[in-house]
């Protein structure tokens, strides 16, 4: 074994959040006088794609002096309970109980490289090295113990931090064996892990104790961290995307604003630091009115957006073809539809913030970023700084899932803090801004066209889908952060980013022989990138939308039409499940029940969702009442945590589908406020129920971006059901209802 002296660590957020829970891990017979250690198996299949950047045991746990374990993963926390998820991991497999193990995320040289937090992928790729590493560090801890002791492995009972040897009784420490090193042993198949049928922590609903901080107010966010001497600053935005700076005229800020520190003029980026907040706000606002900038390229008509996608896009572009799409379209009538989704915006509760501070050698940024590490190579191209002087420590942001401005706040606050050294410098943006420059979800058209067979089953199927690129994350690029676009020489956008996002399930995951998806790309007129579940969200609202329409075409049960065009059995479990929750649900005059169903990707979590609504049939008026999902993930890690991160995912779901939308005009971006741009109000939030089909045998998947898509399908199928009147373009709205 090799072995490595324990590094000394910076800590922003001390011994985060943990959960004690008044029992020890051994196995079945816990509390007897010599307790069984729980049986291993040997995982045999494929490792994680984190490990590919860090296969060591220390790069994923630390064992402390006290006994205790600190776990590094290099994701963020965004509300999706992932340190409690991984916490669990942990101590199943070293035998803790979850008191004594403290989980650090994202920080740059201190956690691994795990790149974004996105795709639903949190589960399989953190928590299952973390699972693998401590399991690698329970051998060869009993490995070392069984020399220390003079005892076989099979001798020893390994618990809560100790080895124990039962002939003598005699036992160590996990700090006595190791002496004060760490193992730096790579993680290697097989491995020997815990049997699942003796899991303790694992697929229990064990809950999250940030959330009681939260309600508390004791939970910190970034835009509640202060540093002593801190200072505040904001950016003046330009007119527009592409206005450029023609003069600025400051000569009376200092009389009109108190607290001003420093102006920053760098290429188009003006910027003002001051000593307190309001200040900052003041002078950003003075300032605004005494720039100058050249007119910004005008945005197209926003009622012609649609026309105008298709004017510039390119294609079609053949992404899918199984058997002739075209033959078999001739032997059948065919239905046509086409479906539609505007922009739509993070629409995080804080606007966005970061804090930096450049200590003439190290510059240290706090950030609510999703991925610190490639930021840090985005910045590192910005200031011309070598990657290693910058140093990342993630915080969580009040609300977002997706690319949002945090790495934007984040730039801000970096670059002020090269022109401000040695002092805390914070960017706060305003709502303005973050509804503004905000990188949203694309604008979406999917043209769909199926025929049924003289049995009433699908015999073809052709997607249209035209769809812009649904990621722009920071990378090496560094015109992928919005600072960079304005210095001068402005850094650039290289590429269009990641175009492929917007096929994600265009594909149907049903049994269909013949088969066509055909993309067509375009560069829009607004700045986009990664929102919860990207494409998949439009691409199933049409898919699960058209699959209605073509069983009341074949005169059958929607959800027994859908049963019957899938093999796989555990897609016909979670239909078979939800028709179970609603099948006794009576409907009244204008209610109606709608259902969806998706594999996510085509190959993670499976979930069928039930939605239940009444319509006005007077004014177009929809009230959700009730919404039932159920989902399969394969094995479950925390049923508590999965059934907060689906009943929220549907909720906003429901919010995209009934109200949200980004509007502009030729000149700017006019939904700036929660006025322009509402959202799902507490009192229109429905009833969910959730229920979790647990299969500890196969591989665990997240299920962040899992219940968004099909809510919006089971909504608008459920409006149909109670008026009559199918909405295609979203969001769906009381005019478009009386319009149908």
């Amino acid at each position: 074994m090799t072995v490595k002296p324990l590094r000394t660590r910076r800590k922003f957020l001390k011994d985060l959040g943990y959960i004690s829970v008044g029992f020890t891990l051994l196995g079945a017979c816990t509390g007897v006088e010599d307790p069984i250690m729980a049986a291993r198996v040997d995982y045999d299949g494929k490792l994680p794609g984190s490990m590919g950047r860090a296969n060591t045991v220390n790069a994923w746990l630390e064992i402390l002096d006290d006994g205790s374990i600190r776990i590094l993963s290099g994701k963020v926390e965004l509300g999706q309970g992932i340190r409690t998820a991984i916490q669990q991991v942990a101590a199943e497999e070293l035998d803790m109980d979850l008191e004594k193990v403290q989980v650090q995320l994202a920080e740059t040289g201190r956690t691994p490289n795990e790149g974004y937090t996105g795709a639903s992928a949190s589960i399989q790729n953190s928590a299952m090295s973390v699972r693998y590493a401590a399991a690698t560090a329970r051998q060869e801890l009993l490995g070392l113990a069984s020399k220390k002791l003079d005892a076989p492995i099979t001798e020893l009972l390994l618990y809560n931090g100790i080895v124990k040897s039962k002939p003598d009784n005699k036992s160590l420490t996990f700090a006595e064996i190791l002496e004060g090193v760490q193992i730096e042993k790579e993680v290697s198949l097989p491995v020997p892990i815990k049997d699942k049928k003796e899991h303790r922590y694992v697929g229990k609903a064990i809950p999250r104790t940030d959330i009681r901080d939260m309600v508390r107010g004791q939970a910190i966010y970034i835009q509640d961290l202060r540093f002593p001497g801190m200072v505040h600053a904001r950016v003046v935005r330009p007119p527009g995307y592409t206005s450029q700076l023609i003069s600025i005229d400051d000569n009376a800020l200092r009389n009109e604003v108190p607290g001003i520190l420093k102006t920053v003029v760098k290429g188009s980026i003006v910027a003002v630091i001051t000593e307190r907040e309001y200040q900052a706000i003041k002078a950003e606002k003075y300032l605004r009115n005494h720039t100058e900038w050249t007119t910004p390229i005008p945005f197209p008509e926003y009622n012609n957006l649609y026309a105008h996608i298709k004017e510039v896009a390119t294609g079609p572009e053949t992404v899918k073809s199984v058997g002739d799409v075209t033959a078999a379209s001739k032997e059948t009538d065919t239905l046509k539809a086409r479906y539609t989704k505007p922009y739509i915006k993070h629409a995080s509760m804080g606007p966005a913030c970061g804090i930096a501070m450049f200590d003439g050698e190290i510059l240290h940024i706090w950030s609510h970023s999703q991925g610190i590490y490639p930021m840090r190579e985005a910045l590192s191209t910005m200031l011309s700084l070598d990657s290693e002087k910058i140093h990342i420590t993630a915080v969580p942001g009040a609300g977002c899932f997706g690319h949002s401005t945090a790495d934007d706040a984040a730039a801000d606050a970096a670059l002020l803090a090269l022109e401000y050294p040695n002092t805390h410098v914070r960017v706060q943006w305003s709502r303005n801004d973050e509804h503004s420059w905000d990188p949203f979800g694309p604008a979406m058209i999917v043209e769909l066209e199926a025929g049924l067979d003289e049995n009433n089953n699908i015999n073809s199927w052709k997607a249209e889908v035209w769809t812009d690129s649904h990621s722009t994350r920071p990378n090496k690029n560094a015109g992928t952060v919005l600072t960079a676009r304005y210095l001068e020489p402005p850094h650039q956008m290289k590429s269009r980013g990641y175009l492929g996002g917007g096929l994600r399930n265009a594909d149907p995951y049903y049994s269909i022989p013949n088969m066509t998806v055909n993309a067509h790309y375009y560069d829009g007129p607004l700045r986009t990138s990664s929102l919860r579940s990207l494409g998949s969200f439009t691409n199933i609202f049409a898919v699960e939308s058209l699959m209605d329409t073509l069983a009341e075409k074949a005169g059958q049960d929607p959800l027994e039409f859908r049963l019957k065009h899938l093999e796989a059995e555990r897609a016909i479990a979670v239909i078979q499940k939800v028709k179970a929750f609603t099948i006794s649900q009576q409907t009244a005059d204008a209610e109606g029940i709608g259902y969806a169903f998706m594999r996510y990707k085509n190959t993670d979590a499976y979930i069928a969702v039930a939605a239940k609504v009444t319509v006005d049939i007077n004014n177009g008026k929809v009230n959700l009442l009730k919404m039932w999902a159920v989902v399969d993930v394969g094995e479950v890690i925390n049923s508590d945590g999965l059934t907060n991160q689906i009943e929220g995912g549907m909720i906003q779901a429901a919010s995209w589908t009934l109200k949200e939308q980004v509007t502009f005009n030729t000149k700017e971006i006019t939904s700036t406020d929660w006025r322009k741009y509402p959202i799902l109000g507490f009192s229109e939030i429905p009833e969910v129920e959730v229920a979790l089909i647990n299969r500890p045998s196969e591989d665990a998947k997240g299920a962040g971006e899992v219940p968004l898509p099909p809510t919006a399908a089971a909504i608008a199928n459920a409006i149909y059901k109670a008026s009559g009147k199918r909405v295609f373009d979203l969001p769906i709205t009381p005019d478009k209802i009386l319009r149908a």
